[in-house]
């Protein structure tokens, strides 16, 4: 069975193979202009997000880098060869130029977005744990690429043949579904891990801002999520023109929102403050007048006991603390940063419970 796949354009948005073969011949004016409309947006959002890349980062490497580079440029060859399409601008051997530039487009955009969040991931995880799941989550991202892009290719560029393309649109409406269904669960996975490790560290966090850029992350994943979801269900509901329009809006999107709280994360988390100044902005000690923080002897207390009552036992803690500083090498090891910032606030809540009970025992003595 052959059929001529520039004449095979569909006068109704939901038939099955509208999604990649042809372009759209019916009369709703409204959906021409969505079509324009959204592939235009989806553009957009693209160029700025590369324009803002562009501005924002000083050295241009590194996998989160290129990866959101790339998934970002990948978006705009993808969304104008559906508007190419759509719009029937790319007809009989024209039609290639769409094709490719769809094809192009969709494989850094999809799986591009995945090794953005998974290129973040090791400042949550941790540990032997957090390198399985970064090993893990790294073999399910090459192997999704493998099985879930490389067929449906074939059976695109199968589609848009002159031969048997009636066998290859069959199976590329089989095909687009198991894929859409495999990207999500990768993306569900790495979401969750985002939502499940950032849990952990709310509950031992005390500062404003801290949980503020954890709950913001938290729920551009939860986004995401919903986002695909309803990207699924449009595809299960074979609404094709809808699907591949709102996916390039949707992964910018997705895309310019973990731009802006990775960044946030990476802040957070790679901050360049000597340690005593990431403890002491993580509880809000003030920096007392001669320019020692709250971690020196000097340490002002005064919000937290009544030091009218206090003695030596204060004292003491404090100066143990000084000579402790004062002996021990300050090491600059990246991950020993990383795990104190993390337990900073254990530690703090610790440090205060000593002075109160300390200053109990001295009164109980008085």
């Amino acid at each position: 069975m052959s059929s001529a796949p520039d004449d095979a354009g569909s006068a109704s948005w939901v038939s099955p193979g509208a999604g990649i073969t042809g372009g759209y011949n019916g009369n709703s004016e409204t959906l021409r202009m969505f079509i324009v409309f959204f592939g235009g947006l989806a553009i957009y959002n693209a160029c700025e997000l590369v324009a803002m890349i562009a501005l924002t980062f000083k050295r241009y490497h590194g996998l989160y880098f290129w990866s959101l580079l790339i998934a970002s440029i990948g978006v705009i060859p993808y969304s104008l060869g559906f508007l190419l399409k759509f719009m029937n601008i790319t007809t009989g051997h024209a039609r290639w130029l769409a094709v490719i530039l769809l094809t192009i487009g969709w494989y850094p955009m999809i799986t591009g977005q995945s090794l953005v969040l998974w290129s973040r991931l090791h400042l949550l995880v941790t540990g032997k744990t957090g390198d399985r799941i970064l090993r893990y989550t790294k073999i399910m991202i090459i192997t999704n690429a493998i099985i879930l892009h490389i067929p449906t290719t074939v059976l695109t560029f199968g589609s848009n043949g002159s031969i048997h393309t009636g066998v290859f649109e069959r199976g590329y409406n089989v095909m687009e579904k198991l894929q859409m269904a495999g990207f999500f669960v990768q993306e569900v996975v790495l979401s969750s891990i985002y939502i499940a490790e950032i849990r952990k560290l709310l509950r031992a966090s005390l500062h404003q801002q801290t949980r503020k850029t954890m709950m913001q992350l938290i729920a551009i994943n939860v986004i995401i999520i919903i986002m695909d979801l309803g990207l699924l269900a449009l595809e299960c509901a074979s609404l094709y023109i809808l699907e591949t329009l709102l996916k390039g809006i949707i992964y910018s999107i997705k895309l310019k929102l973990e731009f802006a709280v990775l960044n946030k994360l990476v802040r957070h988390v790679t901050s360049s403050k000597p340690i005593g100044d990431v403890r002491q902005s993580s509880v809000g000690f003030s920096i007392t007048a001669d320019g020692n923080d709250g971690l020196t002897d000097r340490m002002d207390v005064s919000q937290f006991v009544d030091q009218s009552k206090c003695g030596e036992p204060v004292q003491h803690a404090a100066q143990a603390e000084h000579d402790r500083e004062k002996y021990q090498p300050r090491r600059n090891d990246s991950r020993l940063a990383y795990d104190l910032a993390r337990f900073e606030h254990v530690e703090d809540i610790a440090r205060l419970d000593d002075i109160s009970s300390a200053t109990s025992c001295h009164k109980s003595i008085a």
